[in-house]
């Protein structure tokens, strides 16, 4: 498994730089995990700071997993979608932000979820555990597994087609 693009203050600035300058009009990508892999499971933590894993919150059901930031334009170009799915889909699709620890705190992150993308389970990353196993490459990446748990879509961008990977993982 290669290494995440976040470790290392070398490799966190590219990631922030690659962040702010990838193209919104990306739709599916061929970097991050494979598609056809099973999605791994992540310790991270809640928003209150308790540790938890990842595969009870997606287990049994389709899931959309997408990486942001509070500072990431393309997440926010991302998020009506995000936000349209999500009350499209409900407890059919399981929904779950993690948020990655680069230039950012739980407690902002707490904040900014207070009032955006509700509905879905918020993870913060601190250690690039997730980050990591997912191969992220950089903010606003997205990730949609099926019932089984195996991946079906990678994107990356603020334009990204949410609902035709749900499609996929609800097949």
């Amino acid at each position: 498994m290669s290494k995440s693009p976040l470790r290392g203050p070398a490799a966190a600035i590219a990631f922030v730089l690659a962040s702010l300058t990838f193209s919104p009009d990306a739709g599916a990508q061929e970097s991050g995990i494979a598609v056809g892999l099973k999605g791994p499971d992540a310790t991270m933590e809640m928003l209150d700071g308790t540790p938890a894993k990842l595969a009870p919150v997606i287990a049994g059901k389709p899931a959309v997993i997408e990486f942001w930031a509070t500072w990431c334009p393309n997440c926010r170009e991302l998020e009506p979608t995000m936000e349209a799915a999500q009350k499209k889909y409900g407890t059919r699709v399981a929904f779950v932000g993690v948020a990655v620890s680069v230039n950012q705190s739980p407690e902002r992150v707490r904040r900014y979820t207070a009032e955006h993308l509700l509905g879905f389970t918020h993870f913060y990353d601190r250690r690039g555990d997730a980050v990591e196993v997912y191969d992220v490459p950089a903010t606003s990446y997205v990730v949609v597994l099926d019932k089984n748990g195996t991946v079906v879509y990678t994107g990356l961008g603020g334009k990204q087609d949410i609902e035709g990977a749900i499609q996929k993982a609800l097949k």
